[in-house]
């Protein structure tokens, strides 16, 4: 698939979601990698522009250089944004009450701590997005360790065989402590994501290096 039909591709999908103000988007392909320009007016539409742009099939892999530039009659103070991000995280029954701290600094958040698992890490960070004043989140959250190096390879793997979305024989799997190196071909962006996403399930991994090829 030429880089015309993916750009174009894109600024269709982006114009198509209606959560997006398409118009101060601007998109460049080259060699299947898509990036991104431009302005847009929350982080919950940045976050949007990337997964619509993540679909679209052909996309190798994203470069993400859009602003987000909030209104100044819809700007919020940063001990103001930190205030409601603590109690969006206090509200969320999956969230370990007491154990993420919030920094802000101008409109960027920054979330520390540790947590148990990963999708308590990517849950925190989803939620604070899209908090009206955020420009920006720094998720340096740690994740416990729980189980051996032997045990998450093996559950991986698992994972990849379980999911209908992922031609597992084609992937390589390396753990050295809780760090885990996902290695090998997959057809699309979208089965790389989902391995991805299989190796970040497993409980104690904390790094997952995605080194997958798209061909």
């Amino acid at each position: 698939m030429s880089d015309l039909k993916i750009r174009r591709d894109i600024l269709d999908e982006l114009e198509f979601d209606p959560s997006i103000d398409a118009a101060a988007i601007g998109v460049s392909v080259q060699n299947g990698v898509a990036t991104l320009s431009g302005h847009v007016r929350s982080c919950a539409e940045k976050m949007a522009a990337e997964a619509v742009t993540r679909r679209v099939k052909g996309v190798r892999a994203i470069a993400d250089e859009i602003d987000v530039r909030w209104p100044e009659q819809k700007r919020h103070a940063d001990d103001e944004i930190a205030a409601r991000a603590l109690d969006i995280i206090t509200w969320d029954t999956a969230l370990p009450d007491g154990a993420i701290d919030v920094k802000v600094q101008r409109g960027w958040v920054t979330l520390s701590g540790e947590v148990r698992w990963h999708f308590q890490r990517m849950a925190a960070e989803n939620a604070v997005k899209k908090l009206g004043g955020v420009v920006g989140v720094t998720n340096i959250l740690t994740i416990r360790k729980l189980v051996g190096a032997s045990d998450i390879k093996e559950r991986i793997e698992q994972a990849l065989r379980r999911n209908a979305e992922i031609e597992a024989d084609g992937i390589r799997v390396r753990v050295a402590d809780s760090k885990v190196v996902l290695e090998g071909d997959v057809h699309a962006w979208s089965e790389r994501h989902a391995a991805e996403q299989a190796a970040w399930s497993v409980p104690g991994v904390a790094i997952v290096e995605n080194h997958l090829h798209v061909g």
